[in-house]
This record gives structure tokens, C-alpha cells and sequence, in this order.
């Protein structure tokens, strides 16, 4: 240490008369960003790394000849000598590449913490120490503009849910099934996450979710590694879950193999209020259990330096229960009627298969690449609920309701990227065809004996074919200005036959969907981004499937066959400071949004989707990310909206309103080596309006302690997560014909104690390649 300190301070004289070199690196025509640049002189080295847009600028000891080095993960790929008079303006043209490779070498440029690209903003997990010692769903809690909810899922300030990519490519998994999976990857092998809050043309165009893309750390390392981990939750009944990942690494074949298990319980309660003149009080209380196990095996093998092809393999199994016990009271004109009583039992259990398989090819002097992409998904969901329903009457009711569910899609697709000087060019082309076919048995006990009341029971078949094809065009013209713009053309056909009733449906339509970027970077510390995207949202299957899921005798929940998709229209202007303050302003325009709707006509509850109303958002959202004292690291957001709502065709009220959200995160290191850290975060939302539905105050205070042993080897957390209680889903929702309420809680309290053991070559990654397949979100 004092060696090092001396050294300093010899330098320090030296250092105020250095010398720059700065310019732009490329290689067969293209900008190389990322890329070390080590300059030699006399066994001196200086080092830093290029941008985005292939710049860099190195401040040099003194005049003379330099030997140059460039390093790309961690590999020596070129280098040549330079001549050093004075400030020097110097492009490179990488030529070779070359084996020979540079230890030891010292940066001084680091990474920012956010940094904006033309369609999405970028967060470094690598830089952050808060963001260390998590898996993949806690680092994505510490993500700005990402919000994670364990009931709600992952989803995006402004937007409504959010699809989840690895290395660009869309994660084939969804609801718990991709929490676990989350679970499974370390923070440690997670270079950054992307938040594209305004999806480009060549993604789907479903959803107004936008997307989240997880990009792992790359290395040439070869070898085995691994992790285990195990975690236990503590709420008002005990859960757990297990992870092991295996990756193995050769100069050929990258492969990981992905096992995880879960085994869940919780207390939960949902209370309903009906006013109007017909009026209704219901209360639930529910205890919710099930287990689930799954494999995921990527492998990934290389030809050669031109070409590329793998294959995923995912396998998921799992229980899902509720036992409820629900109390119904029945009101006329304010006067008490009627009170049911029903205790129901659902049994569910679904397995999910995906199978995706890609080729990439790279051809041409400019490194022009093909990629071509084929997808798989089977989803069985089976369940039965059998419930026992009494009336004042004292007469039970005795019910049972078996369904098997039966989700197939598939698709291909081709990606073509051609990197002109004019501009950077994307196309590509994409076939899915979904079926789905169901059949729900609605059977009354009758004199010991089951019969299948034909009137509430139904077999329902639907398919679905989309037609997608897309172009883009992506330019930088100088180090400040850069654009991007694309088209997408999306045609879809859609049949569904409801056996039981004879209603049948066909409809197709066909719409373009613009995207628009423009990037303005006034200097390194102040970048400008305005864009524009339309989104269409299809619903579900679910959601249009006119089977009927019942909670007794006279509620029901029912899908809607003549719904129609939604389009959004999307606006954003975002600027970033420093890659310390973020702050974005958006608007969207939601056109024949449709939503479920609960209607009370007596003692009949019906819950259903309709299209039925159009909405103007506009927001604006900020987040701060620093680090003080060297030991806290804080991370701050908050996120201001209003909105306005016009309803047509039911007796949904119009409504318009504000909303207000913030989330805190604090990470206290307790010493110099940052082993031992201590969280506070809490997230809280003050009274907000969002459609036709007020929410009252909510929030969620988290603290706990991290602890890294065994050289970070061994990683042990032990988090309390609502510590106050605050975690509850409460408001009204507003009817032209009376007000609902709800007042629901999730069993949010919860202690978390977990431990992950890493062995074998930590810095092999595994493949963790997903590829493209969004339309299976819908099947859920």
C-alpha cells in the first residue's frame, strides 16, 4: 500500500502535463464498442474502454511511440504502435485477431450506472454493489422503472406487465414458473439489465408491457461451474425453494442445465362490497398451497467463428390449490336478503413443455447475420373444484366442476441484419398459430349421484394465426446525434366455436405498427431520447374463453369470444444526467381498452371482460442512483401519472385522476470489503387512480442483512419483507349503478432466509439463451 501511494504521488506531476488520444474504433465496417485500449510505453500501461458508439479517449503519460492493445472479454484481438505528439486524433481499424493476452491492466473509464441508448436505458448491475449477492428477481427489485410484485409479477413504471428476454431473446416462461426461474440466475453473472419501455419493430407488437432484457457477463473460460441455493419463507405457514444450476463450457459447446423446485403456502383473505340496489358483502378466507419442480437445459455449439446453433429444452410440473371458505350476504334496496355459505376445495395441476431451437449465420464482409428460430409450447392445465353451498333455505348445495385445458403454439421466424454504412438494417418475417381447446363440466349431486348440468358446463375450441413481417433502420450520425425508426406489419385470424352453445366466431384483421427513436448526447454526461411506439394488446385466452369458473352456486367467473384487441399509442421524452438521475415524461392513448367488468342482478355475481373504455396517461418518472461515503448506496424513484377515462357501452364510470408511487432502496456496507451489508428499501404508493378504480395508501418496508463468506463464495441473506403491514390492495371501483370495494391481503409478511454456494470456475457462463416466442404470455 504505501508502495502504491509513493507511486501516486510520483506520478501526479506527470499526469498534469499527459497527453490524449482520442477517436473512433471499427472493425469490416462496423463501430466496436466495449473494447479495452491499452497503450505501452517503457512497461507503463494505460487503459479505457470504448462507448456505445465505438469512441474512446485515453489521457497518456507523456510523448513518444506507444504500442496499442485492444482487448475484447479479456482476449487480445489486435494491436499496433503510435507515435505520440501532442494531443492525438486517432481511428482504428482493427485488422486480425490474436491469441496473446493483457493481465493486469488498471481502467480509468468505468462503466456509468445508467446509461440511454436510442430504445431503451440501460442499468450496469456489474457497478452496483447493492445489486450484488441477489438472484435474478431481487436484482431486478433494485432495476429503475422496474417494479416486482410477487402477486402482481414484474412490470414497468407507465406500462402494465413485461415480458422478460436473456441476451435479447424472450424468456419461454411465465407466473411462477418464471420467478423461479429468475431465482436461479446470480446477480454476480448479470452484466446489465435494459429497460425498453417502448419496444422496436422487430418485437411483437402484443402488449402494452414493454420488455426487460437480462444481459449475463462474457468470458472465455473454459470449464465447469455452478450454484446452489436454498431459501426458506417464513409466512404465516413455512415455504421453501431449491436452485441448481450446472454450466459447462468446452472451445465448442456452452451448455447449462437449470433445476428448480418450490413448495409454497400462505394465508390469504379477499373481502368484496356490493352498493346499489342490488347489494352484496362477500368474504374470503383462503389458504393457498402447491409445489412445482422444472428443468431447463440450454446448449449452445459453435461451427466456427461464422456460425452458431442450440436448443432449449424446458420442462415444468406443478400443484396449484385453494381451500375457501366464503360467506355471501345478499342485500335488496339496502335491505338484508339472503346469506350463502360455501366451502370449496380447487385442485389444480398443470406441465408446461417448451422446446426452441435457433441457427445464427454470419456471412458477408460486413458480418451480415441470419437467424432462424422455431418454438414449441404445450400448457395442460387440469383442475377440479368441488364445493358445498348453503342458504337460509339450509338446503346444501353440492357441486363439482372438472376442466382440462389444452394450450398449443408454435411459430418460426427469421431474423436478417445488415449493417449498411448508410444505416444499420433489421427485417424479418414470423408465423404463430395458437389452439386452444377446453371443456368445463358443471355436475350437481343429486341423490348420491353427479349429473352435468348441460346449461353451465361447455367445450370450447379457439385458434389463432398471426402473420408478421418487419423492417428497421438504425443510424448514428456524428458522436451526438443517432435515429432509429422501423415498420412492422402484423395480420391475424381468429376462429373460435363454442361446441356446447353452437356460437361460433371468425374474425381477421391486419394493422402497421410505427416505431420512431431519436438519441442526442450533448456530451458525456447529458443524454436526450424522444420516441414513439403503437402497441396492440390481444387478450388472453382466458379472457375470451366463454367457459365458466364458479365460486358457488350463483358467482361466476366467464370469459367474453366477441373481444376485441386494443391499440396504445406511446410517447416518451427521457433525459439522463451523469448516469446518476434519469427523468422521463410520457403519454399514451389507449383506444377500445378492454378490462374485467363485475355485474350483481340479484344473487347472480358475473365476472367478465368487455371492450369499454379509451384512456389518456400521461406521467412523469424519476430515478436517482449514487453512492456516498464509499459504503451507501442509494437508488430512488418515484413516478407521478394522470390519467382520464371515457367508458362506452356498459355502466362503468368514466373517471380521471392522479396516481403516486415511489420506491426507496438503501444499501449500508458495514466494511471495507463490502462482505457485510445491510438493506432498507421501501416502496409506497399515496392514493391513486387508475381507470374506474381508486386505490388507497399502500406499501412495503423491507430491511435485512447480506452476508458473503468463504471468499464470496458462500452468500447468505436473511430479509423481513412488509415489515408493517402496509402490503394490502384496498379502494373502490366506481359503477354508474352503484360502488364496489375490496379490501385484500396476500400474506406479504414474510421472513427470507437463503444461502448460495458457488463452485467450480466462476466465471463460466452458462448459455442462458432464450429465444423469441411472446405470444406465450397470452397463455395464461
Amino acid at each position: 500500500m504505501k508502495k502504491t501511494l509513493l507511486s501516486l504521488i510520483m506520478l501526479f506531476p506527470v499526469l498534469a502535463l499527459s497527453q490524449n488520444i482520442s477517436g473512433k474504433i471499427s472493425q469490416n465496417g462496423n463501430i466496436v464498442s466495449e473494447i479495452e485500449i491499452v497503450a505501452i510505453k517503457d512497461q507503463k500501461k494505460q487503459a479505457t474502454v470504448s462507448d456505445e458508439k465505438g469512441n474512446y479517449s485515453l489521457k497518456l503519460f507523456e510523448n513518444g511511440n506507444y504500442r496499442i492493445k485492444f482487448i475484447q472479454d479479456g482476449e487480445e484481438i489486435w494491436a499496433t504502435n503510435l507515435d505520440v505528439n501532442g494531443n492525438v486524433k486517432q481511428d482504428f481499424f482493427i485488422e486480425k485477431k490474436r491469441e496473446k493476452q493483457i493481465e493486469e491492466v488498471t481502467l480509468t473509464k468505468k462503466k456509468k450506472l445508467i446509461e440511454r441508448k436510442a430504445d431503451r436505458l440501460v442499468f450496469n448491475v456489474s457497478n452496483s454493489v447493492a445489486s450484488q449477492g441477489m438472484d435474478g428477481t431481487e436484482a431486478l427489485t433494485t432495476t429503475p422503472l422496474v417494479k416486482v410484485d410477487e402477486n402482481s409479477g414484474v412490470s414497468i413504471v407507465g406500462k402494465s406487465g413485461v415480458a422478460v428476454m436473456i441476451n435479447e431473446r424472450i424468456l419461454n416462461l411465465s407466473g411462477s414458473e418464471l420467478v423461479n426461474y429468475l431465482r436461479s440466475l446470480r446477480s454476480e453473472n448479470i452484466e446489465k439489465i435494459e429497460v425498453i419501455t417502448t419496444p422496436p419493430a422487430k418485437y411483437e407488437a402484443q402488449g402494452n408491457s414493454g420488455l426487460i432484457n437480462i444481459v449475463l457477463k462474457k468470458n472465455l473460460n473454459l470449464g465447469w461451474s455452478g450454484s446452489l441455493t436454498t431459501s426458506l419463507q417464513q409466512q404465516t405457514y413455512t415455504g421453501y425453494s431449491n436452485n441448481v444450476t450446472v454450466n459447462y463450457q468446452n472451445e465448442k459447446l456452452r451448455s447449462s442445465l437449470k433445476l428448480r423446485h418450490y413448495d409454497y403456502e400462505k394465508h390469504s383473505y379477499e373481502n368484496y362490497r356490493i352498493e346499489g340496489a342490488d347489494g352484496l358483502k362477500s368474504s374470503d378466507d383462503r389458504r393457498d398451497f402447491g409445489n412445482g419442480l422444472g428443468a431447463n437445459l440450454s446448449v449452445d455449439y459453435l461451427f466456427n467463428d461464422k456460425s452458431n446453433a442450440g436448443f432449449i429444452y424446458d420442462y415444468g410440473f406443478a400443484h396449484s390449490n385453494m381451500d375457501i371458505v366464503n360467506t355471501s350476504d345478499y342485500f335488496q334496496n339496502g335491505n338484508y336478503t339472503n346469506t350463502l355459505s360455501t366451502n370449496a376445495e380447487h385442485r389444480g395441476k398443470s406441465k408446461q413443455q417448451t422446446i426452441s431451437a435457433y441457427y445464427d449465420l454470419k456471412f458477408g464482409k460486413k458480418d451480415n447475420k441470419l437467424s432462424i428460430t422455431g418454438n414449441y409450447f404445450s400448457n395442460v392445465p387440469d383442475s377440479n373444484i368441488d364445493f358445498t353451498t348453503i342458504g337460509n333455505s339450509g338446503t346444501p348445495s353440492v357441486v363439482k366442476t372438472p376442466s382440462v385445458v389444452d394450450y398449443k403454439i408454435y411459430s418460426g421466424q427469421a431474423d436478417l441484419t445488415l449493417p449498411y454504412e448508410f444505416a444499420k438494417t433489421e427485417m424479418g418475417v414470423k408465423f404463430t398459430n395458437f389452439d386452444n381447446n377446453s371443456d368445463i363440466s358443471y355436475q350437481n349431486l343429486i341423490n348420491g349421484v353427479y349429473i352435468i348440468d348441460p346449461a353451465k358446463s361447455n367445450v370450447f375450441e379457439y385458434n389463432e394465426k398471426n402473420y408478421a413481417a418487419y423492417v428497421s433502420f438504425e443510424k448514428s450520425f456524428n458522436e451526438k446525434w443517432s435515429a432509429k425508426a422501423g415498420l412492422r406489419y402484423e395480420y391475424s385470424t381468429v376462429n373460435g366455436n363454442s361446441v356446447t352453445s353452437g356460437q361460433q366466431t371468425e374474425n381477421s384483421y391486419g394493422k402497421f405498427f410505427p416505431t420512431a427513436y431519436i438519441s442526442y448526447k450533448a456530451n458525456d454526461n447529458n443524454t436526450f431520447n424522444i420516441n414513439y411506439s403503437k402497441r396492440i394488446n390481444r387478450p388472453g385466452f382466458r379472457a375470451i374463453n366463454p367457459y365458466r369458473w364458479y365460486i358457488n352456486i350463483n358467482s361466476y367467473f366467464t370469459g367474453n369470444p366477441l373481444l376485441t384487441p386494443s391499440v396504445n399509442h406511446n410517447f416518451e421524452l427521457s433525459y439522463v444526467y451523469k448516469g446518476k438521475l434519469s427523468v422521463s415524461s410520457y403519454f399514451q392513448r389507449t383506444v377500445d381498452a378492454f378490462d374485467q367488468l363485475v355485474n350483481l342482478e340479484g344473487e347472480n355475481r358475473i365476472s367478465t371482460f368487455a371492450n369499454f373504455y379509451n384512456q389518456n396517461s400521461m406521467g412523469f418518472s424519476l430515478n436517482y442512483s449514487d453512492t456516498f461515503f464509499k459504503a451507501w448506496e442509494a437508488n430512488y424513484s418515484a413516478d407521478l401519472s394522470y390519467m382520464e377515462t371515457k367508458v362506452f357501452l356498459t355502466d362503468a364510470a368514466s373517471r380521471k385522476g392522479n396516481s403516486y408511487d415511489f420506491n426507496l432502496q438503501n444499501n449500508v456496507s458495514l466494511n471495507k470489503s463490502k462482505t457485510i451489508q445491510l438493506i432498507f428499501n421501501y416502496w409506497f404508493r399515496l392514493p391513486s387512480n387508475s381507470g374506474n378504480v381508486y386505490m388507497e395508501y399502500a406499501g412495503n418496508f423491507t430491511s435485512g442483512l447480506k452476508l458473503s463468506l468463504m471468499e464470496k463464495k458462500l452468500q447468505m441473506n436473511l430479509i423481513v419483507s412488509d415489515i408493517f403491514k402496509q402490503s394490502r390492495s384496498r379502494g373502490q371501483i366506481y359503477y354508474t349503478t352503484g360502488t364496489h370495494f375490496y379490501n385484500n391481503y396476500y400474506d406479504a409478511r414474510r421472513l427470507t432466509l437463503s444461502a448460495t454456494y458457488t463452485f467450480g470456475n466462476k466465471k463460466v457462463k452458462g448459455t442462458d439463451r432464450d429465444v423469441k416466442f411472446d405470444e406465450k404470455n397470452r397463455a395464461n
